[in-house]
């Protein structure tokens, strides 16, 4: 064997040991000027680091990346002035962030929308669906965010859904040309009381029924721990029709570490699964200022330690 060709292989085979026919790798410790590499897409949003980066929003994506973050997410970004979501695209597309969600449609209040098959009121749904394909392409975003709204309590829940499938039907209809996706958000009942959307199974039969990939499921960690837990096998259960993820730990919904759910074994069983999307930071910050920003930072950087 040539020396060259010996250095080669004793260099590669000292970085790996075989036990038992698998091999691991020796981490390589990162320098302390290094930029921080997360193992999923975890998507801050506006107002996380103001303490650090200030108001402007360019300065705050850009501390974002600088903190080793990929992705990012704006539930207002639909309302925000066209020239400051050019200049988010831009700075996104320069920093390597990926738009996550937006919210194209959400109703809170206690009156029912999609679930009352009033066809007003599914033309007003529509209407938002087509102008929220021109915000999503501006922006460069896949995903957003539809609720349908409150139950309606004069009618069946199977009518109900009947309605709830024909609307997104009509919406997938328009959104499938532009490879765009609605995704479908389950609420807690504690939080949002008489939404007819709350649970995973329910979100999966929906999504099953429309047989489009313009409607698939947001799981929600913190909503879906309140309403049914169980969260890594509800995951498993409805993965084939899972497109987004949110975060938040409970109670408080606040940042991983501060509650009772184990992210590091939920974000462990995502990453197992190949999830190449964005998990959204839906939650605020259990510290307030600078100390508290750096406690999400940290935060995130612990749980994502499984591999």
């Amino acid at each position: 064997m040539k020396r060259r060709n010996f250095i080669q292989k004793t260099a590669l085979s000292g970085g790996a040991i075989a036990l038992g026919g698998a091999v691991t790798y020796a981490k390589v410790p990162k320098s302390p000027f290094q930029k921080h590499t997360f193992n999923l897409k975890y998507a801050p949003h506006l107002g996380m680091f103001k303490h650090h980066a200030g108001e402007d929003p360019i300065a705050q994506l850009n501390f974002m990346a600088d903190q080793g973050f990929t992705a990012f997410e704006d539930n207002g970004m639909r309302n925000r002035d066209v020239s400051l979501q050019e200049k988010m695209a831009k700075t996104m597309t320069d920093r390597s962030l990926e738009m996550g969600v937006f919210v194209a449609h959400q109703i809170y209040w206690k009156e029912a929308n999609l679930a009352s098959g009033d066809l007003e009121k599914r033309t007003e749904f529509l209407d938002y669906i087509k102008k929220a394909v021109a915000v999503a392409k501006r922006v460069n975003a896949k995903w957003m965010t539809v609720v349908p709204g409150h139950v309606d309590l004069r009618k069946s829940m199977g009518y109900q859904t009947s309605n709830v499938i024909e609307s997104l039907k009509q919406a997938s209809a328009i959104l499938e040309p532009h490879g765009l996706v609605m995704v479908l958000e389950p609420l807690n009942f504690r939080d949002h009381p008489g939404l007819f959307l709350t649970g995973s199974p329910q979100a999966y039969e929906i999504c099953k029924a429309v047989a489009s990939p313009s409607c698939k499921i947001l799981f929600d960690i913190y909503h879906q721990q309140i309403q049914e837990g169980n969260l890594i096998p509800n995951l498993e259960s409805c993965w084939d029709e899972i497109a987004y993820i949110q975060i938040g730990d409970n109670p408080g919904r606040k940042e991983p570490t501060t509650g009772e759910i184990n992210y590091n074994n939920v974000f462990k069983f995502i990453h197992s699964k190949g999830f190449q999307g964005v998990l959204g930071m839906e939650h605020g910050n259990s510290i307030p200022d600078k100390a508290g920003e750096q406690a999400v930072i940290d935060a995130y950087k612990k749980v994502d330690d499984f591999l």
